[in-house]
């Protein structure tokens, strides 16, 4: 049980929800946004001292009980109870990343051959690609196995404080982040993870602001726009595919609408594959 990102994570969610999102009376000015503790306490059945020792990281191990009442209280989605169930040490096994990657997808992903398709792991490592998704992500054949992480890529972009301020631009910055918060609390042992996250927070101040809002949310489907020096921008839809059995690893897929210029693009592109 991780007690202080648990409180931390209670609070920033407390903050989040109104008491007209819980149908009570705002009982006029809030020093702070959000619902106050014993509004919380009062909506999830327990104690205020209880709760009141939970956010300040010194209360008991919570039981499934009142984390799945605490979770009604705040309103979380799916993702968010699964994490608030991880930072409390609820979770169902304690799983583990592994980093090698099934022959099978190794194999899959080779034969797509007008698909740009790579693997990565939960810490957005880059394990193997096809020679589409090479071309298509910065020539990953030349980069050192040092430089195949996304959120290194998009946390040292100069232009990354623009991008996060525009709501279209930054939606995929800020989803990474939270879809890697995600992956801190359900492995919480992993030194890969936890090395990342505190390189990120000593270099970038836009990770360090993004962080520290707490916000969790796994990695789906979405729309991405890349500009590509050869052939100029592609619309494409990136699908986010689970391994069975595997659920530190992640099958991404770029695909485009048939017949559209997004998908004669990468038809162009591929020609460099070929004559390669």
């Amino acid at each position: 049980m991780n007690r202080t990102e648990l409180a931390e994570y209670l609070r920033s969610r407390r903050a989040r929800v109104t008491p007209q999102d819980v149908a009570l009376p705002s009982g006029g000015q809030r020093r702070t946004p959000g619902l106050r503790r014993q509004e919380v306490a009062q909506l999830a059945g327990m104690s205020i001292d209880y709760y009141i020792r939970l956010e300040q990281g010194r209360g008991p191990h919570p039981s499934r009980q009142v984390l799945n009442a605490l979770a009604r209280a705040l309103m979380l989605s799916h993702d968010e109870r699964v994490h608030l169930f991880n930072l409390a040490g609820q979770a169902l096994e304690t799983p583990r990343t592994r980093g090698d990657v099934p022959a099978g997808v190794r194999h899959l992903i080779a034969f797509l051959e007008e698909l740009p398709a790579y693997v990565v792991d939960v810490k957005y490592e880059i394990l193997v690609w096809n020679p589409l998704a090479g071309l298509l992500l910065g020539d990953l054949d030349s980069r050192s196995r040092d430089d195949l992480n996304v959120i290194r890529w998009l946390f040292r972009d100069p232009d990354i404080a623009e991008r996060i301020i525009d709501e279209e631009r930054g939606r995929f910055a800020r989803g990474s982040v939270a879809d890697l918060r995600v992956a801190a609390g359900r492995y919480p042992d992993d030194p890969g993870i936890q090395a990342l996250v505190a390189e990120m927070l000593a270099l970038s101040p836009e990770f360090a602001d993004l962080w520290a809002k707490h916000e969790v949310q796994i990695r789906r489907e979405h729309r991405k726009r890349i500009s590509h020096p050869a052939v100029g921008v592609i619309e494409t839809t990136c699908q986010v595919l689970s391994i069975p059995d595997r659920e530190d690893l992640r099958l991404i897929l770029y695909t485009t609408e048939p017949g559209s210029a997004a998908h004669q693009a990468l038809r162009e592109l591929r020609q460099f594959t070929l004559s390669s």
